[in-house]
């Protein structure tokens, strides 16, 4: 018979069991928060459509002299033409190489609006080996994207840094010591970038290339500003509903340039939102971990109190030592990745892909901004798999620790 109080080890509640329950009760009372919000403001439109619509019909019926048998059944052969491209209106065409371009654009980056798909089986079978390999290189790329994009927010960030120092340090005119100057201060050397810095400018980076567009969908388009806004982010978060889709037109004013920027615009926007999803997930990875603190932190500390001398093959993240602003000291994170090399065979769990998570985006903050991080000269084999920022990071170091042990 289970003893009273929590479980631990292969229990049926330990804490990585807890925090994954928790994460999932949290994501399924925001879709029913979300469902009741839309149902709310779109349903009574919804209703409204249909009832104007079959109006529309019976009135049509009864001035043609047409039955709605028959103009129900030649309405549904329209849609199916739709479905394959047809439209009344002068559009581009679908399958020639830029309208190709623009459908492979979609899938590899899982945009996918749906206005175009594949009508041949060949076309379908050709989709599924070319989406497999297609998405995870764009996965790849998004990746090594932000890492890149990191390092230049860290090399901005300490440049700043140094500035606000030296205007520290500076001399007052009179001769007297400025303001500040004789308290201590973060050398260069001792700084280390917030996250939270990350996810303000990621978010600001967001927000001024989806504005652009909008301006330039607004007036290409005939959209409203409103419309636009909300084209980019269906399109840049790569949800992809097809309701509102961009360069479908025959003819554009100056239709290659616009081209052109909208595809750059939508590179840009995708690259700039996956970085923020991925910052934002390392968040709420947090803040799940301080909820459970706060609800269970007592048992499960005592769990983890008896589990810890005999769980010598967990890979142990450093502890997050200022928890007000996520700056974490990366020298435990280190640390623990060096035991976690000796040892293998046990995935890691969800609270040290927490850890582990932002340790690394601490770390890569930190390495970029202090110069980049310290490379030997003869690259290990555990350097094949290293890198990457956030899940990928971990994934890579994860791989790395194997392949060092094999």
């Amino acid at each position: 018979m289970a003893g009273r109080g929590c479980t631990c080890g292969a229990g049926p509640l330990n804490e990585d069991n807890a925090r994954f329950l928790l994460l999932a009760a949290l994501i399924l009372l925001y879709l029913l928060c979300g469902a009741a919000v839309f149902s709310a403001l779109e349903q009574a439109h919804e209703r409204q459509a249909k009832q104007h619509w079959e109006e529309r019909l019976v009135n049509f019926s009864r001035v043609h002299d047409v039955s709605l048998e028959e103009l129900r059944g030649f309405l549904r052969r329209y849609e199916e033409a739709a479905r394959a491209g047809i439209r009344m209106d002068s559009v581009s065409p679908r399958w020639d190489f830029t309208g190709a371009f623009y459908f492979v654009g979609t899938v590899v980056s899982t945009i996918g609006f749906g206005m175009t798909t594949p009508a041949t089986v060949g076309g379908k079978i050709f989709l599924i080996f070319y989406g497999l390999i297609g998405c995870a290189s764009t996965i790849l790329f998004f990746n090594l994207f932000l890492e890149r994009l990191i390092t230049v927010i860290a090399y901005v960030m300490r440049r700043c840094h140094q500035r606000h120092l030296r205007r520290r340090r500076a001399p007052a005119p009179d001769g007297k010591k400025a303001a500040g100057a004789g308290a201590p201060a973060a050398g260069p050397a001792g700084w280390k970038p917030s996250v939270y810095y990350v996810m303000l400018i990621l978010c600001s980076a967001s927000v001024l290339v989806s504005c652009a567009a909008s301006a330039l969908y607004a007036a290409m388009e005939g959209w409203s500003y409103l419309d636009s806004l909300y084209f980019c982010f269906v399109a840049f978060s790569t949800i992809g509903f097809g309701d509102l889709v961009s360069s479908q037109r025959a003819r554009y004013e100056g239709q290659t340039l616009y081209r052109l920027a909208n595809f750059l615009f939508i590179l840009a926007g995708v690259c700039c939102i996956y970085s923020l999803f991925n910052v934002i997930s390392i968040l709420i990875k947090h803040t799940v971990n301080w909820i459970l603190s706060k609800v269970g932190g007592g048992c499960f500390r005592q769990c983890q109190r008896r589990l810890l001398p005999s769980r010598r093959n967990v890979v142990m993240p450093g502890h997050v030592r200022n928890r007000g602003n996520l700056s974490i000291d990366t020298d435990g994170a280190l640390e623990s990745e060096a035991d976690g090399r000796r040892l293998s065979g046990e995935m890691i769990s969800v609270k040290d892909s927490s850890k582990v998570s932002l340790a690394i985006l601490q770390k890569q903050l930190s390495d970029m901004a202090n110069g980049g991080p310290h490379q030997a000269s003869a690259p290990s084999r555990e350097d094949e798999f290293s890198g990457g920022v956030g899940a990928f990071a971990v994934m890579n170091n994860r791989l790395a620790e194997t392949s060092g042990d094999r």
